[in-house]
């Protein structure tokens, strides 16, 4: 190999030679530019800039609210194409009950707002501007119907209009509010000013890992044992992200991709411990399976290896949770297909495989009602991000 890969994560920085992958702990005291360069910089020397590629997880991703006329359709479409843009959904207001909705407490990257079909006006009132007081955000965008463009646009001068992502059909027309969302997602990380300084070393466009990772999906089953329809599973230090093939989904939205992912930015074990944590303990099934893995809720408050065990085990099981049929919240997966599940990122370098198996267990029992498990793969040596690279320096995408 003449090109160098390096992935930027909130814990390790990953590096990729011809001679293998080696990693980094990260030094939080420093900036990202500066800990990469120390311990690798003699590897840079080596290659030039056009040979070398990098993306990251280390921003944690953006997140939204989207705010929409029905459950059906404008937020399930809104949904589903935040979801495959890598953006995190931390609120979805129905319209008809904004009155009595509150404003997330949290700075949120992006609002959408979506409803009604062209042709059909007057869809939006005064109680959208309302609810928007209270709300604090740094980009705002409309999908829906064109009738009411003009009326919000007067009230909402930074308002970015965009078509309505609901054709007359009833089906999900979601282009360009997907590529604004993604081309966010790329800003966002290029605006960190840590990341920023990242161009120093390459020549080329810096991704974001979850991307690189969606994109050897399709090539996965060639370099390992699996069996579709399969998930790959990515608990970092910032984020938990899932990527599963669309033969596990419920919905019956069409997609362009046969892979679709999520991005869970507060289950990380690291950089977003506390809100690991927070979601564990109001969780139902946590304090029974702290109890199976023979600890108590104590362990959550210690900072040793143990704790750090537990809550990668903690972020399978509620990752598993979230896109199971008891959370409506996210997409809901046909977990009981499920043929093969795929370890990756940090998690890999702590658990064994017994310790992911022991959770496979319990979920399977105690959540799905089921026996049998998925068979596990470990992707120790980080092939599937190399894949992913390799793979999207052949194709360049249009955006992100």
């Amino acid at each position: 190999m003449s090109k160098l890969l390096i992935d930027v994560g909130s814990t390790y920085f990953k590096v990729c030679q011809t001679s293998g992958i080696s990693q980094y702990f990260r030094d939080f005291k420093k900036d990202i530019y500066d800990d990469l360069v120390t311990k690798c910089g003699n590897i840079f020397a080596n290659y030039k800039k056009e040979d070398i590629f990098i993306c990251s997880s280390a921003n944690g991703g953006l997140s939204t609210l989207i705010i929409g006329l029905t459950n059906s359709f404008s937020l399930k479409f809104a949904k589903n194409i935040a979801f495959n843009s890598g953006i995190n959904i931390i609120d979805t207001i129905l319209y008809s009950k904004i009155e009595e909705s509150r404003a997330p407490s949290e700075l949120v990257d992006v609002v959408i707002i979506v409803g009604g079909i062209d042709g059909i006006g007057k869809v939006f009132d005064e109680k959208l501007f309302d609810y928007l007081k209270n709300v604090q955000y740094s980009n705002i965008v409309y999908v829906g119907t064109k009738q009411d463009v003009s009326f919000i646009s007067a009230q909402i001068p930074e308002l970015k209009v965009l078509g309505n992502i609901i054709t007359e059909k009833l089906h999900v027309n979601g282009g360009e509010l997907k590529e604004y969302l993604t081309n966010l997602y790329q800003a966002d990380i290029v605006g960190k000013e840590d990341i920023k300084h990242l161009y120093e070393i390459t020549a080329n466009q810096i991704y974001s890992t979850p991307y690189i990772v969606n994109r050897s999906l399709p090539l996965i089953d060639a370099n390992f044992e699996v069996v579709n329809p399969f998930i790959v599973v990515d608990i970092g230090g910032a984020t938990t992200d899932i990527h599963y093939s669309r033969d596990l989904v419920r919905d019956n939205i069409v997609s362009e991709s046969g892979y679709d992912r999520l991005v869970f930015k507060k289950l990380g074990v690291f950089k977003s411990r506390e809100t690991l944590i927070f979601a564990a303990k109001n969780n139902e099934f946590v304090y029974e399976l702290l109890s199976y893995l023979n600890v108590t809720e104590n362990i959550l408050e210690e900072e040793s290896e143990k704790s750090l065990r537990i809550l990668m085990q903690l972020s399978i099981f509620l990752v598993l949770y979230k896109v199971s049929r008891l959370n409506p919240l996210y997409v809901t997966l046909h977990l009981e297909l499920l043929n093969t599940i795929v370890l990756t990122g940090g998690i890999t370098k702590v658990l064994s495989y017994e310790e992911v198996e022991m959770i496979m267990q319990f979920f399977y029992k105690k959540v799905m009602n089921l026996h049998a498990t998925p068979n596990i793969v470990m992707d120790y040596d980080y092939a599937i991000w190399t894949l992913g690279m390799e793979n999207n320096e052949s194709k360049e995408p249009k955006c992100l």
